[in-house]
């Protein structure tokens, strides 16, 4: 099983059957409330009509068709939605079919980027410390979670990275932005120092860093990222898996914080966490970059049988429709401010040394047991899991992300229920 105590689990199973809307069904009966949108990917909550009636419609009507060399008009379709919704410049979609193979999309389109223009020595990727970007071999070797790259060798040769932003002495429980840690973005001008920008195709840095435990940008971090890739030519990649699609109460994080990459990863709340299927989005500078030569030959070697799969295409545009109809996309700037309060009223609990919160995302980090690391916080996911609500836990941090069709009853709930378990644990 990915990602899970096997052993563990295998003693004690817990088993989904059913879910609907905020809750799962457990295989004893019990509802299980969502405070995690399952992994991050749930934002329209579970089985909705409209989603699970368009792929029923697609399944009969075109079930699979050729990616290479063929298209069908659905792909089409959501392409235009997202363009539509992304910020202005990203112009052109390559489909995929998780995030993790998203990244590896944006990567290549970056090398080969730069190969185009005749600048192949631009072949260095930095990514950050701390960073997540999927677990195929260019994700984990951009990404600094060590448990996610220390048995794996040599990964990609010519990766850097940035220190990560947590700064627990200055910043703890923090509301939002921190107000210390812009300096930290004056590290890529060392790097470029170091290995000069003529070597560098690429930065890629999740706006948000959440599987790692929320860690929340510095105000002004991501502009000051921005200014100093446009300075030395470097793409700018913003790891949007996690918080596109309505997470921060805007479509997606670069919205929130007013910063447009050159390269957008998406997936998980595309087609609502349904279907496997991710999205990358270009400026149309990079596209047309591409775009030379005789017209019968291949611009960019690269994509996936599933690209753009008629299925997911379908479950895409409905999770769109979904989003819009009920204007949840925004629900994260109507709710938040009850959100951080929620989770504020968790700072005095036993063991709990930060809270932070942005849109509809948080986390409770609890201060390790003495020589045994994420132990504390593994027995509060289970103790939460057998109270009847899920949370989600990375090293010894709580996070948080419910369904963007969370109630202030849902918050108070879940909350509730995470101070009982924190007096409960050891």
């Amino acid at each position: 099983m990915p990602f899970t105590a096997n052993r563990q689990f295998k003693k004690a199973p817990r088993m989904f059957v059913g879910a609907k809307d905020m809750h799962y069904t457990t295989s004893d009966g019990r509802q299980v409330l969502d405070g995690t949108a399952g992994l991050w990917c749930v934002n329209a909550g579970h089985c909705r009509p409209k989603i699970t009636e368009a792929i029923a419609r697609q399944a009969a009507e075109l079930d699979y068709a050729p990616a290479f060399q063929m298209g069908h008009p659905k792909a089409f379709e959501l392409a235009n939605q997202l363009v539509q919704l992304a910020p202005q410049g990203l112009d052109h979609v390559l489909f995929t079919n998780s995030g993790s193979e998203s990244v590896e999309t944006a990567l290549k389109v970056a090398l080969a980027y730069h190969r185009v223009k005749g600048e192949g020595s631009r072949f260095r990727l930095i990514g950050r410390e701390r960073g997540y970007h999927g677990v195929n071999f260019g994700g984990i070797s951009v990404g600094g979670i060590v448990s996610n790259r220390k048995m794996f060798g040599t990964l990609l040769t010519g990766v850097d990275h940035l220190p990560h932003t947590h700064n627990l002495a200055k910043n703890a429980f923090t509301r939002g932005e921190p107000d210390h840690g812009l300096d930290l973005a004056d590290e890529l001008e060392r790097i470029v120092t170091l290995h000069d920008a003529s070597t560098i195709a690429a930065v890629i840095v999740e706006p948000v860093a959440g599987s790692t435990g929320v860690l929340i940008p510095p105000k002004g971090y991501l502009q000051r990222l921005r200014d100093i890739t446009k300075k030395h030519g470097i793409l700018l990649i913003f790891d949007e898996v996690i918080t596109g699609f309505g997470r921060l109460g805007t479509p997606f994080a670069a919205d929130y914080f007013g910063v447009t990459p050159d390269i957008m990863v998406t997936a998980k709340g595309l087609t609502n966490g349904v279907i496997p299927m991710g999205a990358v989005l270009v400026s149309s500078e990079i596209h047309d970059t591409f775009m030379q030569g005789p017209e019968h030959v291949i611009e960019f070697m690269h994509g996936y049988t599933y690209s753009g799969n008629p299925i997911a295409s379908a479950a895409g545009l409905a999770t769109l429709e979904t989003y819009k109809e009920e204007g949840l996309l925004q629900r994260g700037t109507e709710l938040g401010p009850y959100w951080a309060d929620a989770l504020h009223s968790l700072k005095d609990e036993p063991n709990v040394i930060d809270v932070r919160n942005i849109g509809l995302v948080g986390a409770i980090e609890l201060q390790p047991i003495a020589g045994e690391p994420t132990k504390r916080a593994f027995s509060a996911f289970v103790k939460a899991f057998e109270s009847g609500f899920l949370i989600r836990t990375t090293g010894d941090i709580i996070a948080l992300s419910p369904p963007l069709i969370v109630q202030k009853h849902h918050i108070d709930e879940l909350v509730d229920g995470i101070r009982t378990v924190l007096r409960a644990i050891p």
